[in-house]
């Protein structure tokens, strides 16, 4: 099954992108609806500051659990919120509330030891590689059956770059034979090129309001679930 995963925030100003747990809910709730198969989610804490304290990841989670049950929940870890490692793991390892899945991008300080400790608690890992030498350390590593899918992510937006690092990164992971399911999306303009030739080969892909805000056609989405609609379109019908 190809999974259409959707972003629904994260650092982005986009004037619909939900922050509190009862807008996430709500949004999240639309873009199954509209067919999202995987959630990423971003916790904000009371001031709308990206936060992996305990208290608002669980809020957010026990909220979207509510409106979207039996979907699994991906929770970032990203390092940009929380950049002290040892700072982090303290913080993750006080989550009472665990998500399905974490997103962990492997060119991180301390992510082999944040991935551990949520694997030992249950938790799913997706693997995510943001570069070639992302790409390069995750084979280097190997064991990647602990890892429920690689995420690979073009993080320029200009189109024709972003599909050269895209196909960069995929053929260092093939090399190597990882035989894991993937999923890939972009950023800002080089997202739709991305999650379309993505689509075509029968991989996942992710769009949302956490890396574009503009549907295929350059209008201004209203909304991740409209977001949600447009990629729904790329994904083959089983």
């Amino acid at each position: 099954m190809a999974h259409l995963q959707i972003a629904l925030n994260g650092d982005s100003t986009h004037p619909a992108m939900p922050r509190t747990p009862d807008e996430i809910a709500r949004d999240a709730a639309e873009c199954v609806a509209a067919g999202a198969t995987l959630l990423h989610l971003h916790a904000f804490d009371d001031d709308g500051r990206e936060s992996l304290e305990p208290v608002h990841v669980g809020r957010m989670l026990t909220a979207v659990r509510a409106s979207c049950p039996g979907i699994p929940l991906n929770v970032t870890t990203f390092a940009e919120i929380e950049p002290d490692p040892r700072r982090r793991l303290e913080l993750v390892s006080g989550w009472t509330e665990l998500p399905d899945l974490i997103s962990a991008n492997q060119g991180e300080d301390g992510i082999d030891d944040l991935s551990a400790l949520l694997v030992s608690r249950g938790v799913a890992i997706e693997a995510c590689v943001l570069s070639v030498a992302d790409a390069e350390r995750f084979v280097a590593i190997g064991g990647w059956d602990r890892f429920e899918r690689l995420v690979i992510e073009a993080m320029d937006p200009d189109p024709e770059t972003a599909l050269g690092l895209i196909a960069d990164m995929e053929a260092v992971v093939a090399r190597a034979g990882v035989g894991l399911e993937q999923l890939e999306h972009g950023l800002g303009a080089g997202t739709w090129a991305v999650v379309e030739r993505a689509a075509r080969l029968g991989k996942g892909i992710r769009v949302g309001l956490e890396d574009v805000g503009t549907l295929p056609d350059g209008s201004v989405a209203a909304s991740n679930a409209e977001l949600a609609v447009a990629a729904k379109r790329l994904v083959p019908a089983e």
